[in-house]
């Protein structure tokens, strides 16, 4: 059986760092130091999941000048549904896994 879209640990464990602020606009950088993620799989993950409609994305300005300006990414609304599914997944598997 094919595993379901956005379902890796990759997927699950940035909808999950995004969900935990999921209206702030967040930068690869930030992402990677969260979920341990390097950028090899990081931004690939970044732009499948924008090019869903999960994630929506904009160029931000540097916060100093001089710095170039930033790609940033949130939460869509149907982004923020699929992670609030995927965590209640997970929450039902550990339960499970618990009483096993």
């Amino acid at each position: 059986m094919p595993r379901k879209p956005n379902s890796s640990c990759q997927t699950r464990a940035l909808l999950a760092a995004f969900l935990d602020r999921s209206r702030i606009w967040r930068h690869g950088y930030d992402l990677s130091k969260e979920t341990g993620l390097r950028s090899g799989t990081l931004y690939p993950l970044l732009m499948r999941l924008s090019e869903q409609g999960l994630l929506e994305s904009r160029w931000q300005d540097a916060e100093r000048p001089g710095l170039p300006p930033r790609h940033v990414y949130r939460l869509t609304a149907r982004g923020l549904a699929l992670a609030h599914e995927q965590e209640i997944e997970a929450a039902v598997s550990d339960r499970a896994g618990a009483t096993a």
